[in-house]
C-alpha cells in the first residue's frame, strides 16, 4: 500500500526549469517501479519517464535530452528535473507507483510553462 503526493508544479518560463517531487507515505521499495506521466487538456495520459527498481531509466522521445528522472528510496521520493522547458510541457504532471497488480498514483501537479 503506497500514497503518494507530488510537489514542485507552478508555472515558469519557456526556457526554465523545474524540479517535481513523489514522496511516498511510507516506503518505496526497491521493487516498485517508478513513473512521471502528464495529460495536457484534451490529451491522453502519457508516460514522461520511468525508474525501474534496479534503477534503469527510460524517457519519451519528446523529453530527451531534458528531463532526469531519479529515485531516493531512503527519502521515499522520486523526482523529474525538468530543463529547457517549453510551452508544450505544459500539462498535470502524476505520479506513479507500479509492481504486479499494485499501480497507485498521485493527485497530480501542474506544470504551466508560459511567458
Amino acid at each position: 500500500q503506497v500514497q503518494l503526493v507530488e510537489s514542485g508544479g507552478g508555472l515558469v518560463q519557456p526556457g526554465g526549469s523545474l524540479r517535481l517531487s513523489c514522496e511516498a507515505s511510507g516506503s518505496i521499495y526497491t521493487f516498485y517501479a517508478m513513473g512521471w506521466y502528464r495529460q495536457a487538456p484534451g490529451k491522453q495520459r502519457e508516460l514522461v519517464a520511468g525508474i525501474s527498481s534496479a534503477g534503469t531509466t527510460t524517457y519519451a522521445d519528446f523529453v530527451k535530452g531534458r528531463f532526469t528522472i531519479s529515485r531516493d528510496n531512503a527519502k521515499n521520493t522520486v523526482y523529474l528535473q525538468m530543463i529547457s522547458l517549453k510551452p508544450e510541457d505544459t500539462a498535470v504532471y502524476y505520479c506513479n507507483a507500479h509492481y504486479s497488480l499494485w499501480d497507485y498514483w498521485g493527485q497530480g501537479t501542474q506544470v504551466t510553462v508560459s511567458s
